[in-house]
């Protein structure tokens, strides 16, 4: 992958201008290396440094956008597995884990899916989402070992997250998932080696530059690494028909905001007023997609739950487009 030259963070500090010239970096790692627009960051003001992080911050959108071509790879991928009845799994350590963690977490309240579909695997398991423990991610064996009691076979897509490259438990997990028959991926935030371009099905790479504080990967590469799995997931629960237009009509009605937005999409979808859409969602058994088919096809919910379970759940193919 060739070196990608980041354009110098716009600020107008005196300060960070005095800094001092980088010195060659000690380690290779682009996230393990020293920026040079943060060197005196302990001597600026408190807006001083709130203006550098958001410079920086603007780089990482602009990263994301020229590894595209990857990550629609990489949603491909993950769109054939569920297809096949396979499972999206995130395995990281860190703050690579719990955003893979947080990901999955939220696809069953937005989507609708088995709890089972989409899966996080943390390093130092759930202890470790609440309270660092840094030492569980050095353990190749432990990262296999998720895998084997998973079961993963060769329907599910694994996808490695770790902003360095480097750490073992991830390596282990997406070695194993190989053995076993699955397509795996990589994300990090630093030149990919051409071995591990080599070992997996697809490689996203978000060059976001050395974080404002050395090493501090939660920052930019943790904003990088929420950028990408939202576009993962959120593109495939779209292919996977679980959005109408751009509404959310797979939904679980849970809480009462979730209530509420039911009612909105079947309000607008179909012109009624507030209580004959509750009424709607209501016979409908808090399904929205059931109550659209519903109202769209003259049928009651059994009929419709069967007509969208012969469509794949893509309801633009039943009922045409939304208004």
């Amino acid at each position: 992958m060739p070196e990608v030259k980041f354009k110098a963070a716009p600020t107008t500090m005196d300060a960070a201008r005095k800094s001092d010239p980088p010195k060659p970096p000690l380690d290779a790692r682009l996230t393990e290396q020293r920026n040079p627009r943060s060197m005196r960051i302990d001597q600026f003001s408190t807006l001083e440094i709130v203006d550098l992080i958001n410079a920086e911050d603007r780089l990482v959108a602009a990263a994301v956008s020229d590894e595209r071509e990857p990550i629609a790879r990489a949603i491909d991928l993950v769109v054939d597995s569920l297809r096949r009845g396979g499972r999206l799994i995130y395995v990281g350590a860190g703050t690579s884990g719990r955003l893979g963690v947080l990901d999955a977490s939220e696809m069953p309240p937005t989507y609708r899916t088995e709890p089972e579909m989409v899966q996080g695997v943390m390093a130092g398991g759930f202890e470790a989402l609440l309270r660092a423990q840094e030492g569980a991610e050095d353990h190749p064996e432990d990262g296999a070992q998720a895998m084997d009691d998973r079961s993963v076979d060769a329907r599910d897509f694994v996808l490695g997250i770790a902003a360095s490259g480097t750490t073992p438990f991830v390596h282990g997990a997406l070695r194993r998932a190989r053995e076993r028959g699955a397509r795996t991926g990589f994300l990090l935030c630093t030149y990919p080696s051409e071995e591990l371009l080599q070992s997996h099905d697809v490689v996203i790479a978000p060059l976001v530059g050395p974080e404002v504080v050395t090493g501090s990967t939660r920052m930019k590469a943790g904003t990088a690494t929420k950028l990408v799995l939202n576009t993962i997931s959120t593109s495939a629960m779209v292919k996977m028909g679980k959005v109408y237009g751009n509404l959310m009509v797979d939904l679980q009605v849970t809480c009462q905001k979730l209530q509420d937005r039911g009612e909105r999409i079947l309000m607008d979808t179909l012109g009624l007023q507030r209580e004959e859409a509750e009424r709607m969602l209501d016979a409908a058994g808090g399904h929205v997609k059931t109550a659209i088919v519903m109202a769209r096809l003259g049928v009651d919910a059994q009929e419709a739950r069967r007509r969208l379970e012969e469509k794949g759940g893509a309801i633009a193919g039943l009922v045409g487009k939304p208004r």
